[in-house]
């Protein structure tokens, strides 16, 4: 596949890269420390069109691709992780509505994302069911036309400063398994809704996690997304496109720990040479070279094959583990360059090689992944 970008995708990358090297590079060892995060840089983010690019511009988007969202993605993974997700992951379960929410859902929820107004969250995962996306407890009852939700999510994404939740839950407990689970968009300042901020992450620490309780929660039933007993498949559907986005964040941080560990190479001094002319160090430079060049790639593939409207469950899954895996491995020897000094929070490798590993275990771990790819070869 030709991955020669456009004009106008070079000049999304510039820009990008720009905004991300200037207004959150010199904050982003304070939001690590502190385990916050401005939401003036997101705003501004907004404003400058960064947010939401693949959302239609029906509803406020730019109506780019998932390949345009992937290029910022990177740019901003490349300067730091934990903001990366506060601003392009602020509408968190956009992907879902455009695929499968109503009119007037899109028109209620997806503006408010694109213009800095409001954040959107997604529960899926609980405290007993996470890669067993089909053993989430969660449920929804229904009281004439109303719905009434209990259960707890757990790990939730911008879970206590979002507008919103798509709730995960099981509608149709006599289904089959598959057929149990639907989509019910919940307000967060609802009866019965609360939100727990989950602190002292090993990464990602400007992103807000939550845990989220629900008691007695009752919305609407027009707040159903889709049709009743669909949720499972739409989850599907949704990682496809989310997934994606995680493999371009993988590759922005392997990309990170290249160009910190070939900048630090340079100008380290060791038994009287450059640290970079070692071979040993030369080797670990090509191996992150390479593996970066090659995750990229396959995410670009992925992306295109969303944007052309065939999305590839297996091709997806391949990028997802694939660049996960690449990026923990990237921090690790970009680690090992720096030595002891990469062991202080004061060098970025430090921050990277923390960030990583959750890009091993989100939007499905690696050994969900694999299973997926060689279900797909042995079928």
């Amino acid at each position: 596949m030709d991955f020669k970008l456009s004009k106008e995708q070079r000049d999304i990358v510039k820009a990008a890269r720009k905004f991300a090297r200037g207004e959150l590079e010199e904050r982003a060892l304070e939001f690590d420390r502190t385990e916050s995060f401005d939401l003036d840089l997101w705003r501004k983010a907004c404003d400058m069109g960064f947010v939401g690019v693949y959302i239609d511009e029906a509803y406020g988007g730019a109506g780019m691709g998932y390949l345009e969202h992937a290029l910022i993605t990177e740019e901003f993974w490349a300067v730091d992780a934990g903001m990366g997700i506060a601003i392009l992951a602020s509408g968190f379960g956009a992907e879902l509505l455009l695929l499968h929410a109503s009119e007037s859902q899109k028109q209620a929820i997806l503006p408010d994302i694109v213009s800095g107004e409001a954040y959107l969250c997604t529960g899926i995962t609980e405290p007993d069911a996470g890669s067993d996306t089909a053993g989430a407890g969660t449920r929804a009852v229904r009281d004439g036309d109303h719905w009434v939700i209990n259960g707890n999510k757990m790990f939730i994404t911008n879970g206590t400063i979002a507008r919103h939740i798509l709730v995960y839950c099981v509608t149709d407990p006599d289904a089959p398994r598959h057929n149990r689970f639907s989509f019910i968009l919940v307000p967060m300042d609802s009866e019965g809704v609360s939100a727990k901020k989950i602190k002292g992450k090993m990464g990602i620490r400007a992103s807000d996690t939550a845990e989220i309780n629900l008691r007695n929660v009752r919305v609407p039933r027009d707040n159903l997304i889709g049709s009743q007993g669909r949720g499972f498949y739409q989850l599907m559907d949704f990682l496809n496109h989310s997934r994606v986005q995680v493999c371009a964040q993988a590759v922005g941080l392997a990309r990170a720990a290249l160009e910190e560990s070939v900048k630090y190479a340079k100008q380290r001094r060791l038994f009287g040479q450059s640290l970079a002319d070692f071979q040993a160090t030369q080797l670990k430079i090509a191996d992150m070279a390479t593996w970066v060049r090659a995750a990229r790639n396959l995410t670009w593939e992925a992306a295109c094959g969303l944007d052309e409207g065939k999305p590839d469950h297996a091709l997806v899954a391949m990028a997802k583990w694939f660049s996960a895996d690449v990026a923990v491995k990237c921090a690790d020897h970009a680690l090992q360059i720096h030595g002891g000094y990469g062991y202080i929070d004061e060098y970025k490798v430090n921050r990277i090689y923390r960030d990583a590993k959750i890009l091993d275990i989100y939007e499905g771990t690696k050994e969900v992944e694999k299973t997926i790819v060689a279900k797909s070869c042995l079928q």
